[in-house]
């Protein structure tokens, strides 16, 4: 083999040695301060690269140049390379060249290129933040060159000893469940199984009132009082059928002495016995009827006045209705309250039709109040069959402990139920979440350096949320109190150095 065909293949060598030894040298970060626009090179501050003509990074060999660009209009970042000769632009195979970049926290990688138009591109797309050491090597008519730049962007160093001091938590992202929450609109209303309404039971004169609404009335608290010309009658009835007992039980009581004294004939003892059987029946049907309209037959006023009649509440609760009012006339039939008993209360959730399919009967449910610090725990108990047509919603139904009145119908609520659990691979919490410039980030933590770390972030349930891309498993970031490291780097001065 001669040694034309013999001269790339060294010089590829060559190049591949040199990168070798350039990572390794590369490998731990270079010194900088918390100025993200700093940087700090190997070479003296004479041999820092100058800028070239497309405002790139500007690094030459007597008279052969490289410049180094970040080009990322319109296209993910990407490096351009540039070829000069005595300031000239050079065809891009005129040379070849190859860089490392090595970043904080993060393996060397190296970047090949391939002519295109007048430029070398390079073959991988350069993430954010543009903060990293590179080095570059190019061979040009069997001459190899190397030069190495460091570049700093969303850094800043805080020693171990001041974490405490500035409350920044350091984490670890790893895997976890994420159970993202649905969250759905609902109203307190009134449990409908613990509703009464009040009916007089019998016609008459309202002669006192004494419930009204809104009143918290106890089981047999008395709500009016009636004047019933019905009642009387069947109070009388009783009355009467009280006295006929007594006397037919004292003629049995004769009867059946004088039969077994032979005194009488049987027949008299039998009829006497016939007829106090008798008293006893329409005793106790009189009894039935009073009973039947919530009225005991021997109350306080049955040998004072007869139509005196008390509407007493049936269940402990709340007035809600009141149509009643005192002197009026009064049909048995007629609603004059209802009652509710508030010891429980429902919370009517509208469910969107996308929503139907997570959830379900017996799910465990989160509520609070919209315009109050209240929060309670419930379970769904029932979702409608059918869709509203109007509102185009179902609604679900869960119970709440109301025994200390916290909850009051009519108070809108917000409800949340986890929808899913989803394991993921790689999680950080999500108050360690900030935003810089159009990026979600967190400061990942290198020894006592933290660097910004864009994230392409997955599902979240509120705590953690998954990380799709920007850190791996292990990886250690700024959790709580971020938002010092955010305002230490504006501090800093900031900049988006290409």
């Amino acid at each position: 083999m001669n040694k034309t065909r013999l001269m790339p293949i060294i010089v590829v060598i060559a190049i591949g040695i040199v990168l070798g030894g350039l990572i390794l040298t590369l490998d731990k970060p270079a010194v900088v301060t918390a100025d993200a626009g700093a940087h700090a090179d190997e070479k003296s501050a004479e041999n820092q690269p100058g800028t070239g003509p497309r405002g790139g990074k500007l690094f030459a060999d007597d008279d052969f140049s490289v410049e180094l660009t970040i080009f990322e209009k319109g296209v993910p970042p990407q490096f351009r390379v540039y070829l000069y000769e005595k300031g000239k632009l050079l065809p891009p195979t005129a040379a070849t060249v190859a860089i490392t970049l090595s970043r904080l926290g993060a393996p060397a990688r190296l970047f090949k290129f391939t002519p295109e138009a007048d430029y070398l591109l390079g073959d991988q797309v350069v993430e954010e933040p543009h903060s990293f050491d590179i080095a570059i090597a190019a061979e040009r008519n069997g001459k190899l060159m190397r030069w190495s730049y460091s570049q700093v962007e969303g850094r800043v160093e805080i020693p171990g000893a001041m974490l405490k001091s500035m409350g920044i938590e350091v984490l670890t992202a790893g895997p976890a469940i994420i159970k993202p929450k649905l969250k759905l609109p609902g109203e307190v209303i009134f449990n409908e199984h613990n509703i009464v309404r009040v009916v007089p039971r019998v016609p008459g004169l309202v002669t006192s009132v004494q419930g009204n609404l809104g009143q918290h009335v106890k089981k047999g608290e008395v709500l009016a009082v009636v004047e019933s010309p019905m009642l009387a009658d069947l109070r009388s009835q009783y009355y009467v059928a009280k006295k006929r007992l007594g006397l037919t039980r004292a003629t049995y009581e004769r009867e059946k002495q004088l039969w077994e004294e032979k005194i009488s004939a049987k027949q008299e003892f039998l009829l006497a016995q016939e007829l106090w059987n008798e008293a006893e029946i329409a005793l106790e049907l009189a009894s039935v009827k009073l009973r039947a309209l919530g009225v005991q037959p021997e109350s306080n006023h049955f040998k004072t006045n007869f139509s005196h009649y008390e509407i007493r509440a049936p269940i402990s609760g709340i007035i809600i209705t009141k149509t009643i009012a005192l002197g009026e006339a009064l049909k048995e039939d007629r609603e004059i309250y209802t009652i509710a008993d508030v010891s429980t209360v429902w919370t009517a959730i509208t469910v969107y039709p996308k929503d139907l399919n997570v959830i379900r009967v017996g799910q465990k449910v989160a509520v609070k109040a919209t315009a109050y610090d209240i929060e309670s725990e419930g379970v769904v108990t029932y979702i409608s069959t059918l869709i509203g047509g109007q509102t185009r919603t179902a609604t679900a139904r869960v119970e709440l402990d109301n025994k200390e009145g916290k909850w009051r119908p009519g108070m809108f609520l917000n409800a949340e139920l986890v929808a899913e659990e989803i394991e993921v691979p790689v999680a950080v919490s999500v108050a360690a979440i900030q935003t810089l410039r159009d990026w979600s980030v967190v400061f990942g933590r290198y020894d006592h350096y933290f660097e910004v770390r864009p994230l392409e972030l997955g599902h979240s349930d509120g705590e953690m949320v998954e990380v799709l891309k920007g850190l791996t498993p292990g990886e250690q970031y700024a959790g709580g109190n971020s938002f010092a490291l955010k305002a230490e780097l504006g501090k800093a001065g900031a900049s988006h150095d290409h």
